[in-house]
């Protein structure tokens, strides 16, 4: 079962990149292109692919270790952690995936001694929102007009920014 198997993290190569846009183009109006995603690359974002640990291996299923069930990218800032890019596969979604991968990027940020995660969120991502919020993201500023105008409106949409303190004498 997804939400019970064990998360496996591996650095994102560009080998990675036609699975995660499989999933990216699918997840967002407005997805990241493979430019996008190689240039973070080449600027040293910490960037993951999120999948079933081999132990829990079931292959041919979506416990099979080839399976890409998720994918974040993180900026490390002098003294925070800035996620710019954290998506679940459709079909996995609803199972606690995206709360356990948050909840691991927070370990990485204390292991790296960065006292804050950033993020930026649609207003209109209620369910991105109601995750961040359980897990103590606070909402601390808006960035307007900050994502591409939506086609059928033609209205650009703000980011809602949100951070979240975190204890590095754990």
């Amino acid at each position: 079962m997804a939400d019970a198997a064990e998360l496996a993290f591996l650095p994102m190569q560009s080998g990675d990149l036609d699975a995660v846009l499989s999933i990216e183009q699918i997840s967002h109006t407005h997805p990241w292109t493979k430019g996008n995603f190689n240039d973070s690359l080449a600027a040293g974002h910490w960037a993951y692919c999120i999948r079933p640990e081999p132990r829990d291996a079931e292959p041919g299923s979506y416990l099979d270790p080839k399976v890409l069930w998720a994918y974040c990218v993180l900026y490390p800032a002098v003294d925070e952690l800035h996620l710019l890019n954290i998506t679940v596969a459709p079909k996995l979604r609803r199972l606690g995936i995206a709360a356990r991968i948050m909840r691991a990027i927070e370990g990485i940020a204390a292991s790296r001694q960065m006292p804050r995660i950033i993020l930026e969120v649609r207003p209109s991502n209620i369910p991105a929102i109601t995750l961040y919020e359980s897990l103590g993201y606070e909402k601390i500023g808006v960035r307007k007009d900050y994502y591409p105008a939506d086609q059928a409106s033609g209205q650009r949409e703000d980011a809602q920014v949100m951070a979240k303190s975190i204890n590095l004498s754990a």
